[in-house]
């Protein structure tokens, strides 16, 4: 999300409150992404399920079989990361619990007991799987394959497979965890120095997980992928890819529905038309919940979720592109106080956007209370009443031209991601643990939440700070760092930069772990929106972003062949 950049003019320019559309960066952001569902007619197709419905239950029933018989440790995990590959675990959620349960325990005896691990890659593979399920398992696992000193044995960069499964291992770590750290370093530098050596296949395989490490990225994004370059040689066979094909032709179906419901709630809505200057972007918009709930069965959520997404586009254009200071203060009055009648000073094109906000909110809250027996709208005007806070503390700072230290900035920049707004519907409509404890965290901004926008902050900058600050105007963590630290190469702030998201990775893998209030759902949730970040902020030299653009031809236009 990150929708607010240009929070500050440049310093050498003139200061004043914006008092009228910013037609230039209304155009820019045109630029970068103007795309709505109208545009593909593709998405306006039916398709239907049926026809895949008999093939795909005894396909089900076959893995099914399969994963029942199956006894050797290695194969059951080679199984379990296939089917993750391929987005076809959420069918087998028990059977995939049960194994994995089964082989904490069996490592938890083989560590009391002093035995040996057998090979480097059973070892990372289960570490990696079963730290990606909640189970806590300490990295001195990987203490067999360090000499005396520490180091990692300097033989296994002969074991390719190995070397790759500890390398994606790695990139679960937490703060402090020194030999994951060391782990990472050694493997990323082994395996760049022997690619030119490797099997075609194996170089495959390995540059695929140096730059899109499995736990840092969206699986059902990467599907096709793994189906076609064959990533899944490490034990899938060919029934799993058939069924694999068949989901993914099945969800995409499923998906093309939910954004064509969506695509009529916007239209009707009529946004698009009040406010000609705000962005109208339902595809993308919808993108969000696509990656955050990627389970199939959230189908209703990711319609529901997509409406907020909308609004926070919309509300950011009206704050960084429309709004007169005075005005943007009297709006942001009204969300604070959420009544109706707080609106009688507001122009008709707030008033508007006010009752789409306001009713939206009201009619996501009533779907909830129905559904999960409780009524969100003070964690859910929360969320937005700070959200507006922020972006009018980035519109003050605009017109001052006052620039904040690059801590203070962060801290409201966190805020004005939406991040939080996106999360905390998330909790409600996933409906999972709700209890007054568990909202009394989610209100005061957990790390589930804090982390991935955190992440998106700082990678939204970065991004600004190479590819749209040719004109001064776009504000940026990078941009106040240098200031303040008297840094005049964007390079050296760029590895700070880089060095501040990895360790926000390692804190979310914290908190992944250890935030037992949340359910699973949500944590899926928290960490899918950390994993769709670089792809939403990856813009190319024509400030576009094709990343996204293949990401939506594939899962949302073109089938899978069978």
């Amino acid at each position: 999300m990150a929708f607010s950049r240009g929070v500050f003019s440049s310093p050498h320019s003139p200061i004043a409150p914006i008092t009228q559309p910013s037609h230039e960066l209304r155009a820019k952001k045109l630029m970068i992404w103007n795309v709505s569902a109208s545009h593909h007619p593709i998405i306006t197709q039916d398709h239907d399920l049926d026809n895949f419905h008999v093939k795909r239950t005894e396909k089900l029933e076959e893995v099914r079989r399969v994963l029942h018989c199956l006894y050797d440790p290695l194969e059951c995990m080679m199984m379990i990361d296939s089917l993750q590959c391929l987005s076809i675990d959420y069918h087998f959620q028990e059977e995939i619990e049960e194994i994995l349960s089964h082989r904490y325990k069996n490592l938890g005896d083989q560590a009391s007991n002093g035995r040996a691990n057998k090979g480097l890659y059973n070892t990372t593979l289960s570490f990696r799987l079963l730290r990606q399920h909640g189970y806590y398992v300490s990295p001195d696992i990987f203490d067999d394959f360090r000499d005396r000193q520490g180091r990692f044995k300097p033989h296994l960069n002969k074991d390719v497979r190995g070397m790759l499964g500890l390398y994606e291992a790695s990139r679960l770590g937490i703060v402090g965890e020194e030999i994951l750290d060391e782990a990472c370093d050694f493997t990323r530098k082994q395996l760049k120095a022997s690619m030119t050596s490797m099997e075609p296949g194996l170089a495959v395989l390995a540059g695929h997980a140096l730059e899109h490490p499995i736990h840092m990225s969206l699986p059902r994004f990467n599907t096709k992928n793994y189906l076609n370059n064959q990533l899944g040689s490490n034990g899938s066979t060919g029934f799993l890819h058939e069924l694999a094909k068949l989901d993914f032709n099945s969800v995409q179906s499923l998906h093309q529905r939910e954004l064509r419901e969506f695509s009529k709630w916007w239209r009707d809505l009529g946004l698009a038309q009040e406010l000609s200057f705000a962005r109208d972007q339902p595809m993308k918009w919808y993108m969000w919940p696509l990656a955050i709930l990627s389970n199939p069965h959230f189908s209703e959520y990711r319609i529901e979720l997509t409406k907020p997404i909308s609004l926070i586009y919309i509300i950011d254009d009206i704050f960084d592109v429309y709004g007169t200071l005075d005005e943007l203060a009297f709006f942001t009055e009204a969300v604070v106080r959420w009544e109706l009648s707080a609106i009688d000073r507001l122009p008709r094109y707030m008033q508007i956007c006010f009752m789409a906000l306001y009713n939206t909110t009201n009619e996501i809250s009533f779907l909830v209370l129905k559904k999960h027996g409780w009524n969100p709208i003070h964690s859910l005007k929360k969320t937005w009443a700070d959200l507006c806070k922020a972006f009018l503390v980035e519109a003050k700072w605009f017109a001052s031209g006052q620039m904040p230290k690059a801590d203070e900035y962060l801290r409201n920049g966190v805020i004005s991601t939406g991040v939080h707004i996106v999360l905390v519907h998330a909790f409600f409509l996933l409906g999972h643990g709700i209890t007054r404890e568990s909202i009394e965290r989610l209100d005061s901004i957990p790390g589930l939440i804090s982390c991935p926008a955190t992440i998106l902050r700082l990678w939204d900058d970065l991004g600004s700070a190479k590819d749209e600050n040719q004109e001064g105007k776009d504000g940026s963590y990078v941009e106040c760092y240098m200031k303040e630290h008297g840094i005049t190469s964007p390079t050296i702030v760029g590895e700070h930069v880089m060095q501040m998201i990895s360790m926000e990775w390692k804190k979310l893998n914290k908190e992944l772990l250890s935030s037992n209030l949340f359910s699973p759902s949500f944590k899926e949730a928290s960490l899918n929106t950390a994993r769709m970040v670089q792809i939403m902020y990856s813009y190319d030299q024509n400030q576009r972003l094709p990343a996204l653009e293949g990401h939506i031809n594939s899962l949302l236009k073109e089938k899978c062949p069978l």
